[in-house]
């Protein structure tokens, strides 16, 4: 967009013979690479914005998400009027509205759904480089790698996923990846790491045959993913091994399931409703309720971020409050008019340093509200809040390996190792084995303290004494 020159023409060269007037005026361009940093929940993520020019004069410019592993996501609209800048990203929802204040700053605000957070741009010469993740593995590959596509009959969706076997013998033992909780797609990408991408090439280097696919609604499989609850992505697993027992490169009899995180909370829910399902691998997988869960994540995190424990209680009390609205009252409208007066309330004790500390980041308690309720609210979190693990594990018959990292604090492993070996116990299921790993985090990297603020920061996707405690216990597996 051209930007208009305006000439003033001054009668006053008389009295004003030592003035000097420009000849033209250049206008500020929006063209160039600017960077900026959002922080979310102690986690820091850069963005990088590219703009330019088409052949007709017209901004355009894409989004990087550095430590996302995101690149080049093209803008549906860049607008720059008068120092105002515009970029929507339709594709991941986001907005970024700012103010040019000189030719190498924009301060401003990035909209991602009901998320708003404060994004100061600034130019910079070249984009970074995305930060080293050296376990990927790089083709070409030892082994075979097919994509494939199979039926959730029941939900009457398609999953599309990537399935790698051994060159050569046969039939192979297999397993279905699992992904933890929001839409992951086949590689589990989270902020840079593609722990499967790594988890299914280790393993298939030692002789199994890995599936991982899509979450529904995500990648190149069909369906809706904010409709779904745990139960629903458990249908998806049976899919899965279901289109395994089709191939005649895999044992039928050696079909396990790995499941991360809520795909922890899965893979025993699966296992009980299918006699197919040899083996499981839970690898932090939730063995007390998410209410329960979200109590000890919440403390543990912010805590780690330094924030006081009156804090702390505060947020606690909050939590408890308004999770016990949602156990009571079944409808979402009533639900909502209940919560609010809580909320605001609240909000109203917490001093400006403590809703600092726990990432409060809209000033506006009602804009805050509004951001967190939909999610509240949702299928999905109904379900996780108030889901027993311990029903389904003490079902499972077939053998268990649930391993838990000494630092993961989303789900702490002492509370929840101990639960998954009770209700192993009870149900008279022998075949099972837990343990907590030294110095590792909830995604399996070796951390200092295991804040979800260092995990794009570490190099390791997935600890190499993780990787061969699976891959051992599965080869055991194996052989029995």
């Amino acid at each position: 967009m051209k930007t208009n020159r305006v000439f003033f023409v001054v009668l006053m060269i008389a009295l004003l013979p030592a003035l000097a007037f420009p000849t033209s005026f250049v206008p500020p361009d929006l063209t160039g690479i600017w960077q900026g940093v959002l922080k979310v929940g102690g986690i820091e993520l850069r963005l990088v914005i590219k703009v330019s020019k088409n052949a007709d004069e017209q901004y355009t410019a894409t989004l990087d998400s550095p430590d996302q592993g995101a690149k080049d996501i093209p803008a549906s609209l860049v607008s720059f009027k008068s120092g105002d800048v515009k970029i929507e990203i339709k594709a991941i929802f986001g907005v970024y509205n700012g103010k040019m204040s000189d030719d190498n700053t924009i301060t401003g605000e990035w909209q991602q759904g009901p998320t708003t957070l404060p994004l100061i741009m600034k130019r910079t010469d070249k984009a970074p480089e995305p930060p080293r993740r050296p376990q990927e593995p790089q083709e070409p590959f030892s082994y075979t790698k097919e994509e494939v596509a199979y039926d959730n009959l029941k939900a009457g969706i398609k999953l599309a996923g990537t399935l790698t076997m051994p060159k050569t013998g046969g039939p192979f033992s297999a397993v279905v990846l699992i992904s933890g909780s929001g839409p992951q797609d086949r590689d589990e990408a989270l902020l840079g790491h593609r722990p499967f991408l790594v988890l299914a090439d280790y393993l298939t280097r030692r002789g199994i045959a890995v599936l991982r696919y899509d979450d529904r609604g995500v990648g190149k499989s069909t369906g809706e993913f904010a409709k779904a609850t745990s139960a629903d992505f458990a249908t998806d697993v049976l899919a899965g091994v279901e289109y395994l027992k089709t191939r005649k490169e895999i044992d039928s009899q050696q079909i396990g399931l790995i499941g991360h995180s809520e795909g922890g909370l899965i893979a025993p829910v699966v296992a009980t409703q299918s006699p197919a399902v040899a083996f499981i691998v839970l690898m932090a997988g939730p063995g007390i309720s998410g209410e329960k869960i979200l109590y000890l994540q919440g403390a543990l995190i912010v805590r780690a971020n330094g924030t006081a424990e009156t804090a702390i209680a505060k947020n606690l009390a909050l939590q408890k409050k308004m999770f016990a609205v949602i156990k009571a009252e079944k409808d979402n409208a009533q639900a909502e008019k209940q919560l609010q007066p809580i909320w605001t309330q609240a909000f109203a004790t917490f001093t400006d340093e403590e809703k600092k500390a726990l990432d409060f980041t809209i000033a506006d308690p009602d804009s805050l509200f509004q951001a967190q309720i939909k999610q509240l609210l949702s299928p999905w979190f109904r379900y996780f809040l108030f889901h027993e693990p311990q029903r389904a594990l003490q079902k499972v018959k077939c053998p268990v390996l649930a391993i838990n990292g000494e630092k993961d604090l989303q789900v702490p492993p002492k509370e929840n190792l101990a639960a998954i070996a009770k209700a192993l116990k009870t149900g008279g299921n022998k075949k099972f084995i837990t343990k907590e790993l030294p110095s590792l985090n909830h995604l399996f990297q070796t951390a200092a303290t295991g804040a979800p603020a260092e995990y794009n920061k570490i190099e390791e996707t997935i600890s190499p004494n993780a990787l061969q405690v699976m891959g051992d216990w599965i080869l055991t597996q194996m052989k029995k």
